[in-house]
């Protein structure tokens, strides 16, 4: 069964090519050691919300704009084992300072229960 790691981050608007640069790179390194696909949402229609909402989860400021990313792996075995590879790459370990504050990053690993639709 897919495994799915979902990442919500606060990236400044200055920085968005440099994200995306940053992403290009790191999410390679992701396919190599076994995910399905990564992808990385720049929010355009993120409201704010009352009581919660993305911007208050990461400590939006005025500047930052509300990133959605998830990566998808075959499994979670795959996922499992490529983790430590992962950490231990060079590649991700020399990408330099990252565009964002990776201290207000939420993330975690989810198992589908239900999936529908075509595939894109």
């Amino acid at each position: 069964m897919r495994y799915v790691d979902g990442f919500i981050i606060a990236v400044p608007n200055a920085n968005r090519q440099a994200f995306i640069d940053h992403a290009t790179k790191a999410d390679s390194v992701f396919l190599e050691y076994g995910a399905l696909r990564v992808t990385e949402c720049w929010g355009d229609d993120v409201r704010k919300g009352h009581t919660t909402d993305f911007f208050m989860a990461v400590k939006a400021e005025a500047d930052e704009s509300v990133v959605f990313s998830w990566i998808e792996w075959p499994d979670k075995a795959t996922r499992d084992a490529a983790m430590p590879k992962l950490m231990a790459d060079p590649r991700l370990a020399a990408g330099g300072a990252m565009p964002f504050d990776g201290k207000r990053m939420i993330f975690g690993g989810f198992t589908p229960v239900l999936d529908i639709g075509r595939e894109i």
